[in-house]
């Protein structure tokens, strides 16, 4: 268990402030919270942050949610993106609009990977729902915040964008965070959704994705499992390397229900389903 005071002490002495949520999020949660608002009324709410707005134009337009022509007013995008995965890719935007301009290049890689990582775990979650009990939304809410410590640690250290592109921008690696600049994205990451509010079930994922938790923590071991197969899907269809696995692999394929001997026809299937939409 951290001591969040002392941990959030430990980032200040380092120069690492966590991102307040700005004003329209707050409102949006309370809309949200109240049920008080449908697409149109929240567009109107979303639209008064260009950047923001500019960024969820082009989520949509993106293949991983356009199959036709691209949505032409907010309010349609709100629609076709889907109320609840709309305040998540928010939340996600928030954090990363302080990026310095040095930085684009690897966040725009890092942004495209979470999107489909989040995109990989909402369909396996799908597919896995009567099983495990973790709703596409909420495997798609962690997966989107799964690695917000990213952005945060690229607004402190300028050179740590180079050195995710350096190493070919695969998961980053919690040890060498910790060597290079004593820190890692996963303490961050955990510490944002406290701060943020999100659900505990979040929060505990995004600190302890790297192993599936053998403790009896329900809802974390199970979304964990998701998001490592999800990480297994993505480096899969990307021909990129992902040694978690080897140590995680067996543990997520038993909390998901799932045999190995099955497992190459289950990723092909995910595999499907996911290029259908595009990447």
């Amino acid at each position: 268990m951290i001591d969040e005071q002392a941990a959030l002490q430990d980032l200040l002495q380092k120069g690492i402030r966590l991102p307040p949520q700005p004003d329209i999020l707050l409102e949006l949660n309370e809309r949200m919270q109240d049920g008080n608002y449908d697409a149109a009324s929240l567009a109107t709410l979303i639209a008064r942050d260009a950047g923001i707005s500019g960024m969820l134009f082009k989520v949509a337009a993106s293949p991983l949610f356009c199959r036709a022509s691209a949505p032409d007013t907010l309010e349609k995008v709100l629609v076709r993106l889907g109320l609840k995965q709309t305040i998540n890719l928010v939340r996600a935007i928030a954090i990363s609009n302080k990026v310095p301009a040095a930085s684009r290049l690897a966040f725009h890689r890092f942004w495209t990977r979470s999107r489909e990582i989040a995109q990989l775990a909402a369909i396996i979650a799908e597919d896995r729902v009567t099983v495990c009990n973790i709703f596409p939304d909420q495997a798609y809410m962690t997966g989107i915040f799964l690695e917000c410590g990213v952005p945060v640690l690229m607004q402190r250290f300028p050179d740590y964008a180079n050195a995710l592109l350096a190493e070919g921008f695969d998961q980053p690696s919690v040890k060498e965070e910790d060597k290079r600049f004593n820190v890692d994205h996963c303490t961050i990451g955990y510490l944002v959704a406290r701060h943020w509010r999100l659900p505990n079930f979040v929060a505990q994922a995004i600190l302890r994705y790297n192993e599936v938790p053998h403790e009896d923590l329900g809802e974390v071991r199970t979304v964990v499992a998701i998001l490592q197969l999800a990480i297994h899907c993505h480096a899969d269809i990307h021909r990129s390397s992902n040694p978690t696995w080897d140590t995680v692999g067996a543990d997520a394929l038993d909390e998901l229900g799932l045999r190995q001997a099955a497992l190459t026809g289950y990723m092909a299937d995910i595999r499907e389903a996911f290029l259908l939409k595009g990447i």
